[in-house]
């Protein structure tokens, strides 16, 4: 049951980025993928921290620096445009353990 919860909440929050990726390209915040890894590099001090594949082909990346504590998610489509989705600060990495099997609380 927990694993399909975590599928449901996943799927729903690729498909809430679809409408703000094609936003993100109505509003030209995209770029080439690498011009847009090299400005986050460059200009923030962000690294990649993690990527997922979404819906189409889409690659999801979350770039962040623990310097500076910014934060970005990206999405980019299979011909190379990466559009930014969301940015912030206050980046914090997390390890946290999975509840124990069993409860479904």
């Amino acid at each position: 049951m927990i694993k399909s919860i975590l599928k449901l909440t996943m799927s729903l929050g690729f498909i809430a980025l679809a409408p703000q990726q094609a936003s993100a390209e109505q509003n030209r915040n995209c770029a080439p993928r690498e011009a847009v890894v090299e400005r986050l590099a460059s200009t923030y001090g962000e690294s990649r921290q993690s990527i997922g594949l979404g819906e189409r082909g889409m690659v999801i990346e979350t770039f962040a620096s623990a310097d500076t504590g910014t934060w970005t998610i990206t999405v980019t489509t299979p011909n190379g445009l990466t559009c930014l989705v969301a940015s912030g600060q206050s980046w914090e990495e997390l390890a946290e353990a999975l509840p124990p099997q069993g409860n479904d609380a």
